[in-house]
């Protein structure tokens, strides 16, 4: 008898939460990508230049080259970051004794969290006030940031208080 009720309670379950295991199969993550707009505290924008992220002052016809970012939240303040419509991530790489910015040609929704090698996708979201500033998951203690002078690539600090960096941004739901 006991036997039949476990088969009810699981067929229950599954009635109950199919939506969940058929939208999430194997525990996936949901891929909702949403798209951002980024701006620095001097209301520097993110535009590519030469298949690079670089921040200037954008006006007049050149508005439309700004960046969207794409957004996949991976768990609370944690999220996968993009552009080009999820096509292109930003990574946090390191080289030799630098740590970098780098596109890589990716699609944000295959990233998985689980996955060592997707963690240089990964940022964690702090936000102050209207700010919010973008910490590498990767390498702990390296914030995304831009420079003071425009059209300048964005990057990574590690000195967020530092006045020769920006690290905190406008990030606003498209």
């Amino acid at each position: 008898m006991d036997i039949y009720i476990y088969g009810y309670l699981i067929c229950l379950l599954l009635f109950l939460f199919h939506s969940e295991t058929a939208c999430h199969p194997l525990g996936k993550r949901p891929c909702e990508m949403q798209a951002f707009r980024i701006w620095d505290v001097n209301q520097k924008i993110f535009y590519l230049r030469n298949n690079q992220l670089v921040a200037g002052y954008l006006q007049g016809p050149n508005t439309k080259l700004e960046e969207k970012i794409d957004v996949v939240p991976i768990k609370p303040h944690t999220m996968f970051l993009g552009i080009h419509g999820g096509k292109l991530c930003l990574a946090c790489v390191k080289s030799g004794d630098e740590i970098k910015l780098k596109l890589e040609a990716v699609n944000i929704t295959d990233l998985n969290q689980n996955r060592e090698q997707d963690k240089r996708f990964a940022f964690i979201r702090s936000d102050n006030g209207p700010t919010t500033s973008f910490e590498s998951a990767a390498c702990p203690g390296w914030f995304l940031c831009t420079s003071l002078e425009a059209d300048q690539p964005v990057g990574f600090t590690n000195k967020p208080t530092e006045a020769i960096k920006v690290t905190k941004f406008y990030f606003q739901q498209d």
